[in-house]
């Protein structure tokens, strides 16, 4: 940690808001988020905010629903990462802090969706929540379009890309091997990355570098969690989204469209039951075929 003097919460918080690249309804809502922690807490060293004194805050955030809530904690968690990163704190007081859960009684379920995946809609809002962002932008691109774990894409070198037929192997759970492909948008968003923002001194497909040190490396799976929590945060459709669902998405985007064998391939699967999950047709998803099917008769009338 940096040997400063100690530095207030809301000091913090207005170097959090002016960082570069931040739309201004990215910065209107993460204001109003942090208005109510502010006014509580902006007067603190944010050093001596503990793990419980921010959890008795969330705590206490009960007048508003549980998606929200997960808006408003994962705001203060990026807030406290960016002091971690400019060496005002050691830690992060709430990292892995457990989400608050729906509460029956005041009418909050969660959904019924055995496997979670991105409605149509929520992947527009989280493709523009990460456009501006090149690196994500790339990751989220191939994480949707192949259908890889997200430790398999950080695992790669630039050399494992074949970039001329949009392809690249992993080795995934078991030591197995397989190939993933990805669309025309993915291969332009890794061009753009390559082009404005990947280390060219590093073998790795996608790097990091640290800000002091310069020293240039491997991306490590908590900047890419830390960052995409960041990015999704003020949109409240993405609320308890996670980038391991935009695997799941991949695989029901393409139920019905290619065999069960030939996805099991890709997705690369060591038992078949697992790829049948994906037949399982959830009440929201018999919503939007219901509303296409009905869509579709109306246009042949």
């Amino acid at each position: 940690m940096n040997s400063r003097n100690p530095v207030s919460v809301a000091a913090i918080t207005t170097q959090f808001l002016q960082r570069p690249g931040l739309s201004p309804a990215t910065v209107k809502s993460y204001e109003s988020t942090l208005l109510p922690f502010l006014a509580e807490y902006g007067s603190f060293a944010i050093e001596i905010l503990t793990r419980q004194t921010v959890s008795e805050y969330l705590n206490g955030l009960t007048q508003i629903s549980y998606t929200t809530h997960h808006r408003h904690q994962s705001i203060i968690q990026a807030l406290f990462n960016f002091a971690v990163e400019q060496g005002y704190v050691a830690h992060n007081p709430i990292a892995r802090l457990k989400r608050r859960k729906p509460d029956a009684s005041k009418g909050e379920h969660s959904t019924d969706t055995i496997i979670r995946y991105l409605t149509p809609d929520q992947l527009v809002v989280l493709y523009g929540a990460v456009q501006s962002d090149l690196r994500m932008n790339a990751i989220v691109h191939l994480l949707h379009r192949t259908g890889a774990r997200i430790a398999e894409i950080l695992a790669l070198d630039l050399k494992n890309v074949n970039l001329a037929q949009q392809k690249f192997q992993v080795i995934g759970k078991g030591n197995r091997q397989r190939w993933c492909y990805y669309s025309d948008d993915a291969a332009q968003a890794l061009a753009d990355y390559f082009k404005y923002e990947r280390h060219s001194t590093h073998t790795a497909l996608f790097t990091a570098q640290q800000p002091f040190t310069k020293e240039v490396s491997r991306l490590h799976y908590r900047t890419v969690h830390d960052r995409w929590t960041e990015l999704i945060a003020p949109a409240s459709e993405l609320a308890d989204i996670r980038m391991h669902d935009l695997r799941h998405t991949f695989a029901t985007e393409r139920v019905g469209l290619i065999s069960l064998e030939e996805l099991r391939a890709l997705m690369g699967h060591q038992k078949i039951e697992t790829t049948l999950r994906y037949q399982k047709v959830t009440s929201q998803r018999a919503e939007i075929a219901a509303k296409r099917a009905f869509n579709s008769l109306k246009n042949a009338e």
